[in-house]
Formats: structure tokens, C-alpha cells, sequence
């Protein structure tokens, strides 16, 4: 559950609240990338690591595991960019968005995939289900629900022989 946390604090760091006692810290993580669009992928290497996890329930779990960690520090990252842009004036507040919102589809993208490529039914349901979730949220943190991401990431340990 530990590696899922920073979904789960989310709620908290945007009400300015810390959460203590559980481990679940934030030091700082990468500067956002606020010029636009992501590195290209080489449609070959992008080929061959689908073929490495295809089908491999442990590989797929762990690319979750650090899909969903990387997802929680940019997220984190985008609110601050978020928060920093409220004072500036619209465009800025505009660009924050859509990094937020391009974070979030490439997430919920990244968990359909790797539910594409899992043959194993309860890891198939659940990284299906964090997708449809997460496609909710649009960059919302008022939508994001700790109970409901909880469910979600228990649901995925389950599905990962962690929980």
C-alpha cells in the first residue's frame, strides 16, 4: 500500500494539510514540465517492453507500482504549478491545467494499457478499474476521494499478491 501513497495524500496536500505518522512524506520530486509535450517514444522500444510484460502478472505489477508512484509526485508537482499560476493570470492558469490534465489522461492511458497486456482476470479488473477512476478526476482534486483510491490500490495489491 506504501508505494500507493501518494495518491492517497493528495486530498491532503491540497487542503495544506501534512499527512504524519504514516510514513507518507514529500520531500520534493521533479520540476514539472510546464514547455508542453512528453519525450518521444521509439515506437520499437515501446514494442519490445509491451512484449517483455505481456502476460507477466510480477512485471506488470511492478510497472504499476512505479507508474503509480511517478504519477502521485508529478501530480503533486502539477498542483504546485497549479497553486503558483493562481496569481498570474489566465494563460498561466490555463498552461497548469493542461499539464494536469495531460498527467492524468497519460496515467489513466498507462493503466489501460498495462491492463491491455495482463492476462491474469484480477490484475486485468483492477489496473481497469484505476483507469476508468482516474479518468474521473480530470484534474480535479476536489473529485479525488482517499477512500475511493484506497479501494482501487487494495484492489490492485490484491490483484499484485501484496495485500
Amino acid at each position: 500500500m506504501r508505494r500507493f501513497v501518494p495518491l492517497l495524500v493528495l486530498p491532503l496536500l491540497a487542503a495544506g494539510c501534512s499527512a504524519s505518522g504514516g510514513g507518507a512524506t514529500w520531500s520534493g520530486g521533479p520540476t514539472p514540465n510546464t514547455g508542453g509535450s512528453a519525450a518521444a517514444v521509439d515506437p520499437s522500444v515501446a514494442a519490445a517492453a509491451d512484449k517483455a510484460l505481456s502476460g507477466n502478472t510480477k512485471a506488470i505489477c511492478a510497472q504499476a507500482a512505479r507508474t503509480t508512484a511517478s504519477f502521485g509526485q508529478a501530480f503533486i508537482a502539477d498542483l504546485q504549478l497549479r497553486n503558483d499560476a493562481a496569481s498570474k493570470d489566465a494563460a498561466a492558469k490555463a498552461q497548469a491545467q493542461e499539464k494536469i490534465d495531460r498527467d492524468v489522461s497519460n496515467f489513466s492511458s498507462a493503466l489501460a494499457g498495462m491492463a491491455h497486456l495482463a492476462d491474469n482476470k484480477a490484475l486485468k479488473t483492477a489496473l481497469t478499474q484505476m483507469s476508468t477512476q482516474v479518468k474521473t478526476f480530470k484534474g480535479d482534486v476536489a473529485k479525488i476521494n482517499a477512500d475511493k483510491m484506497s479501494a482501487l490500490t487494495g484492489t490492485l495489491d490484491k490483484a499484485c499478491g501484496r495485500g
